[in-house]
């Protein structure tokens, strides 16, 4: 009586226990999102913004970082500029980025779009 091993992700019967584990990361593979292109992050940083000027801010978008700096003065008696905000966020989300084993999306994205309003602030003098 022959063994047979079994994939885990298919139930598929291979003769070796090497057929069965190429089976299985065969499934692994195919299952991995691909990167999304720099345009295609780029609409999706813009869709994030919308998302969230519907949610938490204003009609014409994400406009918290002044709140934030005004609330980081009175509890540290240090005043960043809006910008500087901005580019703190940015931070936060590639500490996020770089910390986790596998590709993390939403702070890829989210970089983008704290990059634009970074840009946006720091081009009108905030």
């Amino acid at each position: 009586m022959s063994k047979s091993f079994i994939c885990s992700t298919c139930a598929v019967e291979h003769d070796t226990v090497t057929l069965a584990l190429e089976c299985f990361q065969s499934h692994e593979e195919a299952a991995k999102v691909p990167e999304p292109k720099a345009a295609e992050l780029l609409g999706r940083a813009a869709a994030h913004m919308h998302d969230r000027a519907s949610t938490y801010d204003e009609p014409e978008g994400e406009r918290s970082m002044g709140k934030i700096v005004t609330a980081f003065y009175v509890i540290t008696e240090s005043e960043p500029t809006e910008s500087e905000g901005w580019m703190f966020m940015q931070q936060v989300k590639l500490v996020r980025l770089f910390t986790r084993s596998e590709y993390h999306a939403d702070s890829a994205e989210d970089n983008i779009a704290y990059a634009a309003l970074l840009a946006e602030a720091k081009g009108d003098g905030r």
